[in-house]
């Protein structure tokens, strides 16, 4: 069956993907097939997916990172190439080992974003040392400002790189993977951050990960990602079945013993993005 056209988005556009596909070179099977997506201004969204359902791959051709996909990809109107050099994009990749391993303080590691662009014989000016203190403050870091971020456990590590990343001054800020190896209080205070930046910034967020469990509580809505799109709805709205199409391992763990089957259509109605070959909307009496 004909998928539906994708409609106009309600908002501006953060982040938008019009029917992106990309294959790494030498392999035989497309990572990402038919993504069609919109991310309105203002939104914090989840991308929830098993490992290797290209997630992370999604995430860094909105950066720019990558090169070589089909479809269309803009950053508020913007090649991601572009929004890249006006700065509009913040990126928290997901291992951060190589930073870790620099003689830095904790305000030495988030200033390095604020110095784009400045030469390194200059300090920074004046609103650039605000951004940096301001980004302190949102992640609730302040009080290690001082601290070697080799000394830092894996919470205040990831906020440290989640600040430096804001620092900068993005409207859109992507995270890969940020609650790794944090427990569930710290992904508890995670849901809670990513309400702050966007109550005291203003800016787009968009979380990937493969634990529903990281992003439900702080995100808006989640979308449901194994190749193509399952599902995008809010996070009350995921079902086991669509779980099932997403993942290949047991959910269970998510919703307790239950049969589900993988193969019933699923409920999105969201018109702004496309499930891909194989999957229809669920009608509607």
């Amino acid at each position: 069956m004909a998928q539906p056209a994708a409609s106009a988005p309600t908002r501006e556009a953060a982040l938008s993907f019009r029917g992106v596909g990309y294959t790494y070179p030498g392999a035989t099977r497309s990572v990402l097939e038919g993504v069609t997506l919109d991310v309105p201004e203002g939104e914090r969204l989840g991308i929830l997916g098993p490992n290797g359902g290209g997630k992370s791959t999604l995430v860094k051709l909105a950066t720019g990172l990558l090169a070589g996909h089909v479809g269309e990809i803009r950053v508020f109107g913007l090649s991601p190439a572009q929004a890249r050099r006006q700065g509009l994009v913040g990126y928290v990749p997901q291992r951060v080992e190589a930073e870790l391993a620099f003689p830095l303080s904790v305000a030495q590691a988030v200033s390095m974003s604020a110095a784009r662009g400045v030469p390194p014989w200059r300090g920074l000016p004046a609103d650039r040392r605000e951004r940096v203190v301001l980004a302190m403050d949102v992640v609730d870091i302040s009080s290690i400002a001082d601290r070697p971020i080799g000394a830092l456990s894996g919470g205040q590590v990831q906020r440290t790189m989640i600040a430096r990343a804001l620092a900068g001054g993005p409207r859109l800020l992507l995270l890969d993977e940020p609650t790794v190896g944090i427990d569930v209080v710290g992904q508890q205070q995670f849901a809670a951050l990513l309400g702050s930046v966007r109550e005291r910034l203003g800016v787009t967020v968009v979380v990937v990960s493969h634990d529903l469990r990281a992003i439900a509580a702080g995100c808006d809505r989640v979308a449901c990602l194994s190749r193509t799109l399952h599902s995008h709805t809010a996070p009350s709205g995921l079902t086991p079945k669509v779980l099932a199409e997403v993942f290949s391992h047991d959910v269970a763990a998510v919703f307790g013993d239950v049969h589900v089957d993988a193969h019933l259509a699923h409920d999105c109605d969201d018109p702004s993005h496309h499930h891909g070959p194989g999957h229809e909307r669920k009608g509607r009496a």
